[in-house]
């Protein structure tokens, strides 16, 4: 699907806002309200908006300790790869999992109560002999920056 600008202002203004009224986003769109609605139900049927959610600050909650975590498995078979990302998929204290290239093969963002609530974490995933040759552990200190809003505008090509 090709965006437009029109779409552009879309996409931007529900990343802001996800609670945002029909009338509001028309406004920001620069649209009646009608057309707006019916291109955004449009993005959403081909996917590229995905889902609303609301941003929960889990700190003010309940303390968390926040931990990034590099993988590497033993063995390189798609096999080997499937079974560890359905682990992963299965476990809710792992927020965010990415399969990268370089001398790892998967980064993780693990959100557990403490830090031993994350040891037993990993304890699990390793008696669970999922592959898992070596892991690295990364406590996060701070959180510096963690946007929610991608920078639409700089990520797609300029329109000649």
């Amino acid at each position: 699907m090709k965006l437009d600008a029109i779409d552009l202002r879309i996409l931007e203004a529900i990343q802001e806002n996800g609670r945002i009224t029909k009338l509001a986003l028309a406004e920001k769109a620069g649209l009646s309200p009608t057309p707006c609605w019916l291109r955004l139900r449009k993005l959403e049927r081909a996917g590229i908006v995905s889902g609303y959610h609301a941003r929960v600050a889990v700190r003010r909650v309940a303390p968390v300790a926040s931990v990034m975590m590099e993988v590497t498995l033993a063995n390189h078979r798609q096999a080997d790869f499937e079974r560890f990302e359905r682990a992963v998929a299965a476990t809710p204290e792992i927020v965010a999992c990415w399969s990268v290239g370089g001398g790892v093969d998967y980064i993780l963002k693990i959100m557990a109560a403490d830090i031993d609530a994350y040891q037993r974490l990993v304890d699990s995933l390793l008696d669970r002999e999922l592959g898992i040759d070596r892991y690295f552990t990364y406590i996060v200190t701070k959180t510096v920056k963690e946007e929610t809003v991608l920078p639409l505008a700089t990520l797609l090509p300029a329109s000649g």
